[in-house]
């Protein structure tokens, strides 16, 4: 085994720019260490061998990066907050939905840069197996894009594109498993031994039914159970999720450094942020629900510093839609505090959204809220009032007693109220995966269809048909001020209704999330100028919104959002104290007027004005008076 000095003298031979191997060498000082303490608490005397691996794979990744991405990486180190500039807006959608084809999306960029939006998230285009793929999350290539949306030479072009006029390319990364069709388990299946070590295989059922005893299901409909048998191989293959997707095992090293030359590669085509996808299964532990283990975050930690060392531009988001006190571990707590992902996904902030908006009443925020760990300063949030995925109820019982209700009850009231079989709901949502044993019912369904539009246009109703609106103003009005990248999904936009077409779709007629994802309506889209229909009463609300956000550098997400209780239970009160300056927020959660007392603002300012609207606000009376769905945006009024 070679010595440190002559593993570095190695490494700069392979070099003909002195200054390449400087900046490599000066990065792999700065990160080989903690890449090292990860492996090592993470493969104990295997560790060593796979680091020197790691570096030769490093070295390679950086030899092949382009040199516009060699100037990325060099900008994003100078400006390391980049993620969290009040001037980050994100767009989520398919491609195939919202542009037919990866060349299509860049004909469309005209359209998200008049949007505002900064970082387009496309979902899953890696080649999935053919027929039922989990809506693309069953990978049978990472190397290769789904030939209908069209090949790797295309995304390299599109990401060159975005990042000419200044947006970022986000692709998900498929980290807990893999399609039964990958090479690795068709190899695995075949009986080669290297790849069987690559998943969890066992010959009969006795470790298998010792994990399910404390194993939850994921989709207990469709899905019951974690193992599968594989005839071709003659084992029970782990499945969390579905019967064709092999759960990888990471405890092997080699399963590391396969990922760590996957990122490489997609790093080098422009990807510029990896949404990793299931992080918190990806460790297993015998008598655990086998997520959020600690190797999690130390296999995070070593991913995300390898990348530092080739492709330092690449940021990482985590998909951990888990509790709030395990959550805050995906963004660095203790030592490894600011080393894991820089973004991950506030599922509480939106599942509270819409709880407010059924009850009318911000108490369970406020106590939800109050009862979430600070973020690392140097990390962000992904806020969104809708994502791709179902709705569920994540409220914890001891938030739920906090605001003095039910937990048990409350989530059935939520279920009940997005279902539409609550009376007077004015929403349309269909239930996805009822569980019995647990009464867990999850919601699909659009924003604007779960925020009532679909209801009051389906019975003609113009009052109603607004105030549904101004419920989507309200609630991306929270999400654009909370702090963090507000995540826009597409169509969200346009006030998009349920899509029921995909009953008849045999591919996609057993998952009713299908109900909100409609392909784009460029028709629809087109009347967003013309104030007289929906479409552009949502778009000119929301770019009203998008611009005031812009221009108002206390909404850097280094600075988080407080919640103070407020003296009005219909009313959300949140502030965010900046070095420039306090943005105190007020949003009505009633289809009512609500009263604010004049008290708890005037300590603040001297002088006040709304920031969306620019209007000066007077605090001389005693209370101010916030419309139905009502958002304020108060900061000091610098003209006074």
């Amino acid at each position: 085994m070679r010595s440190a000095e002559e593993q570095r003298q190695r490494l700069r031979g392979a070099f003909d720019d002195d200054r390449d191997a400087d900046t490599f060498l000066l990065r792999l000082e700065r990160y080989g260490p903690d890449l090292q303490e990860s492996l090592r608490a993470v493969y104990g005397g295997a560790a060593q061998e796979l680091y020197q691996r790691l570096e030769d794979a490093l070295l390679l990744g950086y030899h092949e990066r382009p040199a516009e991405l060699k100037r990325l990486d060099e900008a994003r180190l100078l400006r390391p907050d980049w993620l969290q500039q009040e001037t980050m807006l994100g767009y989520v959608a398919y491609t195939e939905r919202f542009a037919g084809t990866l060349q299509g999306v860049a004909e469309h960029l005209p359209y998200l840069k008049e949007l505002g939006v900064s970082y387009l998230h496309l979902m899953p285009l890696l080649q999935p197996r053919a027929g039922e793929n989990d809506g693309g999350y069953a990978v049978q290539d990472y190397r290769a894009v789904r030939s209908d949306l069209g090949s790797m030479q295309d995304l390299s072009d599109l990401a060159r594109e975005l990042r000419g006029q200044g947006l970022s390319l986000c692709l998900d990364l498929v980290l807990n498993h893999v399609a039964k069709e990958h090479d690795w388990a068709r190899r695995a299946q075949a009986g080669e031994a290297k790849y069987q070590n690559y998943f969890y295989m066992y010959p009969d059922r006795e470790q298998p039914d010792a994990y399910e005893q404390t194993l939850p299901e994921v989709f207990p409909e469709f899905a019951p159970g974690n193992f599968t048998w594989d005839e071709p191989s003659g084992r029970w293959v782990w499945t969390t999720f579905n019967t064709y997707q092999w759960d990888l095992n990471w405890a092997n090293p080699d399963v590391f450094l396969e990922f760590v030359e996957i990122l490489l590669y997609l790093a080098n085509r422009g990807v510029e942020i990896f949404r990793l996808d299931a992080i918190a299964f990806i460790w297993k532990r015998p008598g655990t629900n086998c997520q959020n283990q600690p190797e999690v975050h130390l296999l995070t930690r070593a991913l995300r510093a390898a990348l530092r060392v080739a492709a330092p531009a690449v940021a990482f988001k985590a998909e951990a839609i888990v509790a709030p006190a395990d959550l805050i571990s995906y963004l660095g707590r203790g030592a490894h505090h600011g080393k894991l992902s820089d973004l991950a996904y506030h599922n509480s902030l939106m599942v509270q959204l819409w709880s407010s908006l059924a009850s009318r009443d911000v108490r369970l925020f406020e106590a939800a809220l109050l009862n979430f760990p600070p973020k690392p300063t140097t990390a962000t949030w992904g806020v969104y009032v809708r994502c791709h995925d179902d709705v569920g109820w994540a409220i914890s019982d001891e938030d739920a007693e906090r605001a003095g209700s039910s937990g048990p009850g409350h989530r059935q009231f939520l279920s009940d109220f997005y279902s539409g079989e609550f009376p007077e709901s004015f929403a349309c949502g269909l239930v996805f995966q009822y569980n019995p044993a647990t009464g867990d019912r999850r919601i699909s369904g659009s924003a604007a269809s779960l925020a009532g539009l679909e209801h009051a246009l389906a019975v003609g109703d113009d009052v109603a048909a607004e105030l549904a609106l101004e419920r989507l103003l309200m609630l991306h009005a929270v999400t654009l001020a909370f702090g963090g990248v507000p995540l826009l999904y597409m169509g969200d936009e346009l006030a998009t209704l349920n899509d029921y077409s995909f009953e008849g779709d045999p591919e996609h007629a057993s998952d009713n999330r299908w109900v909100h994802r409609p392909a784009m309506n460029w028709a629809r889209a087109a009347e967003r100028f013309d104030l007289d229909t929906v479409p552009g009463r949502m778009f000119a609300g929301l770019k009203a919104l998008i611009l005031a956000r812009r221009n108002l550098p206390l909404l850097h997400a280094a600075t988080e959002s407080e919640v103070y209780r407020s003296p009005n239970p219909a009313v959300l009160f949140l502030a965010r104290r900046h070095p420039t300056g306090t943005l105190l927020a007020l949003y009505n959660f009633s289809e009512k007027p609500q009263r604010f007392p004049t008290s708890a603002l005037s300590p603040h300012f001297t002088a006040v004005t709304d920031a969306i609207t620019g209007r000066a606000i007077t605090l001389a009376a005693e209370s101010l008076e916030l419309a139905p769905y009502g958002r304020l945006w108060l900061v000091e009024d610098v003209r006074a």
